[in-house]
């Protein structure tokens, strides 16, 4: 993944340098289809921050004045369709990172990558990132009741969660922001 910048932050790949920082939000995720990959401590964050700095769908998003890394993205590429989804740290919501961050991802995956199509699935319990989504511009698709379970309760029983999928095409992110495609070649 190239470099992408906005006025507040920057978007690059991960280095074994963001350890601490992604420990901060990652040892109690909030979002709970992030529990499975919490993290118990900084060697555990070390490794994490490793293995993403060799997975070209990892992104991590930084305070363009600090460096601090305060959240990420991911862009999972399918053919012309890309699995997107975020993750930050609980101590900058509210201030608009999540959309800032996505916005000009969004805007890099239709222009430079060629994507037709992103989608993203969020539980119907977070209501944060399904106005995430709408503010993007998505739609929502589909609701998916009992799909996953991401925790237990006290006798084992797995919790199984809603889960909402919401996407965007690249005609309908060009509509919404309007930006105008390639022309059409001509012979």
């Amino acid at each position: 993944m190239e470099t992408l910048e906005t006025a507040r932050l920057v978007l690059r790949p991960f280095a074994p340098t963001d350890a601490a920082d992604l420990f901060e939000y990652m040892h109690r995720p909030v979002a709970s289809c992030f529990l499975s990959l919490a993290l118990a401590d900084l060697q555990a964050a070390e490794q994490e921050a490793a293995a993403r700095s060799r997975n070209e769908h990892s992104i991590a998003v930084c305070l363009r004045a600090s460096g601090k890394l305060i959240g990420d993205l991911f862009a999972d590429p399918e053919d012309d369709t890309v699995s997107v989804g975020w993750n930050f740290n609980p101590a900058f919501f509210g201030q608009g990172y999540a959309h800032e961050a996505a916005a000009v991802l969004f805007a890099h995956l239709f222009t430079a990558r060629g994507a037709r199509r992103l989608y993203a699935y969020v539980e119907d319990t977070n209501i944060a990132s399904q106005r995430l989504c709408e503010r993007l511009g998505m739609r929502q698709e589909g609701l998916f009741k009992e799909f996953i379970s991401f925790r237990q309760d006290a006798d084992g029983t797995p919790i199984y969660e809603n889960t909402m999928q919401y996407a965007l095409l690249r005609h309908e992110w060009q509509q919404n922001s309007g930006r105008r495609g390639p022309s059409p070649a001509r012979g």
